[in-house]
């Protein structure tokens, strides 16, 4: 009876160290401080002023500021790995781009899994590229486009922001669905690609709409299509590349990503207040009027989406044949 005693208080001692260890994961209140959203971009950058633009609204939700902390380098693997070996209490957030999905195929090793070390939270908007041409090109539509390079196979020269970049993969992408070949020239951003392709030393190129309007306008540039799955709602007499190669979609996402293991219910309380910030007439129309869409997902819905958008970049890598160290 004494043995049947002591083995019932050891397993009772067991069950309560492993439901106090347990609850330990999940904060008392959240949020029990200040909450830190690493940009692993430069400030005034397309990210720092997503996160910048939803934050207050956040803020004032939750009770707690948000402390934007700019991580740039090494194409966001800087920031990502700080937030992917945080304590996953919903105190550090990673706010990235599309490039998130692309590294893991673009590089030959991370210093974190990005599906294990980080859980998806919302993505908070979808940001197309426009396809833009240099306008002595006789291309005046995607289906052109596309005519003229299957009729001078690699033959026509796109810029990108460098090699695995996001526009880089996007027209790998483009190319791989549509049968047909273009030669990369990699720059180490996108402004000299743009000055290139307005001088006629590239031909195409995937670049953000709206920097790109006054070029557009001005007829240094001609603007084909975007790269979303409908169109922009300012730009809603521009068609999408979709319309001519249906399942196309590219462009650079931003999204918002906490370390792995942060309880459901803190995911969940993040992403409603993203959600709600996004619903704001203001805030919803400093997007759109930027050529982007508010999106504000549920953590399941952006799950999935993650997942897909990992195995179809993964693809391209493998068929485009890029690695880096």
């Amino acid at each position: 009876m004494r043995n049947v005693s002591a083995l019932r208080a050891i397993v009772t001692a067991v069950l309560a160290l492993g439901a106090a260890t347990a609850g330990a994961q999940v904060p008392a209140r959240f949020p029990a401080k200040p909450v830190r959203v690493v940009v692993p971009y430069p400030a005034g950058g397309p990210a720092d002023t997503t996160a910048r633009t939803i934050s207050p609204r956040i803020a004032e939700a939750l009770g707690q500021q948000l402390v934007i902390d700019n991580r740039p380098g090494a194409s966001t693997i800087i920031g990502t790995e700080l937030v992917a070996k945080s304590a996953p209490d919903g105190h550090t957030l990673l706010l990235v781009t599309s490039t998130i999905a692309m590294n893991p195929s673009v590089f030959a090793k991370l210093p974190y899994d990005v599906e294990r070390d980080l859980v998806p939270v919302t993505q908070v908007i979808a940001s197309p590229f426009a396809l833009l041409v240099h306008p002595a090109l006789p291309a005046r539509s995607t289906a052109e486009l596309l005519k003229l390079m299957k009729a001078k196979p690699g033959q026509l020269l796109y810029p990108s922001s460098g090699v695995g970049s996001a526009n880089h993969l996007a027209v790998e992408l483009f190319s791989r669905m549509a049968g047909v070949r273009a030669t990369h020239v990699p720059y180490k951003g996108t402004a000299q690609g743009i000055t290139d392709l307005v001088a006629g030393h590239v031909q195409f190129s995937l670049n953000n709409p709206l920097t790109s309007v006054s070029l557009v306008k001005a007829g240094k540039l001609r603007l084909l299509a975007t790269t979303g799955t409908s169109r922009l709602a300012i730009m809603s007499h521009v068609p999408v590349v979709a319309e001519t190669l249906p399942g196309y979609e590219a462009g650079n996402w931003h999204a918002l990503f906490a370390p792995g293991g942060t309880p459901r219910e803190v995911v969940a309380r993040l992403q409603a207040e993203v959600a709600r910030a996004l619903a704001v007439t203001e805030v919803r129309a400093r997007f759109t009027d930027n050529g982007a869409e508010p999106v504000g997902s549920a953590p399941e819905a952006f799950a999935a989406y993650f997942r897909q958008e990992l195995a179809k970049w993964a693809q391209t890598v493998k068929t485009a044949g890029i690695k880096l160290e």
